[in-house]
């Protein structure tokens, strides 16, 4: 299908649904160790964690208004956090670009957002490669994964592990490995919510990639996207990134690139 608005704001609605679900399940963890809070303003919702001061955590979806941009540097300025600010196309007024580059802000890069529809999928047939549901006890495993795929200090293992074991159970959530002649290689993280179907994470140990791990996981998530009522899927990754062509390989389009905006 042509890309539309209505489509284009399914595919920010998913990515906003995922990470509002993600980090309320982190901040319900007794105690809120990773001090995560969740606030809305107008259209935009604002997340941020006090002990994980990446952008990934700490950023603004969602339109933003012209009346809410002080509130919301405000906010994080007394939290004395960077924070990163995502523009989609044509949800945002030329009046808060010229107040957010008043307020010290730039567009600092893009990221990349692509769809296709659901499908039933075949993998690619390698006898090397086993492509499955992650179980309870693997949880160790993913977090290694997950760190040392995507460049984390293995020190942060355990904080991984805990803040992906709140959402395993968690409706709508589903942690896929990928196996190379038996051994853990690769992993990918999926969320559903009504007729859509986020893929929200992949990594894979350096030393098993270029061996179609992660195009398996793709067609894997996107055929149980398929075989769970869900219309779309989505994801996002950096432009002409390795993920980004997997996507297209996979069948995937580009929706939109949305811009990244920064204090300077």
């Amino acid at each position: 299908m042509i890309i539309s608005q209505a489509l284009a704001e399914l595919i920010e609605q998913s990515e906003m649904d995922y990470m509002t679900d993600r980090m309320e399940a982190i901040r319900a963890r007794e105690g809120n160790p990773e001090g995560v809070e969740v606030k809305r303003f107008g259209s935009a919702t604002a997340f941020y964690s006090r002990t994980m001061p990446w952008g990934l955590f700490n950023n603004v979806k969602g339109k933003i208004e012209e009346e809410n941009v002080e509130e919301i540097i405000a906010f994080y300025r007394e939290r004395d956090r960077n924070f990163e600010i995502q523009i989609t196309p044509g949800k945002v007024h030329p009046a808060v670009l010229k107040d957010l580059a008043y307020a010290g802000f730039y567009q600092s890069g893009f990221h990349t957002s692509l769809y296709c529809e659901a499908r039933k999928t075949e993998p690619d047939h390698v006898a090397e490669v086993e492509i499955r549901e992650l179980r309870p006890e693997e949880m160790d495993t993913y977090a290694e994964i997950h760190c040392l795929g995507t460049g984390l200090s293995i020190e942060g293992k355990p904080s991984v592990a805990a803040n992906n074991e709140v959402l395993f159970m968690r409706p709508g959530w589903r942690f896929y490995i990928a196996l190379y002649n038996k051994i853990p290689a690769s992993v990918a993280v999926m969320y559903m919510q009504e007729d859509a179907a986020s893929l929200t994470f992949a990594a894979t140990l350096p030393e098993y990639r270029n061996k179609g791990l992660q195009r398996n996981l793709l067609l894997k998530r996107i055929d149980e996207a398929y075989r769970n009522g869900c219309q779309w899927v989505v994801g996002q990754c950096a432009y002409s990134s390795t993920s980004h062509r997997n996507m297209e390989r996979a069948g995937m389009k580009i929706g939109y690139t949305r811009a990244t905006w920064t204090k300077l």
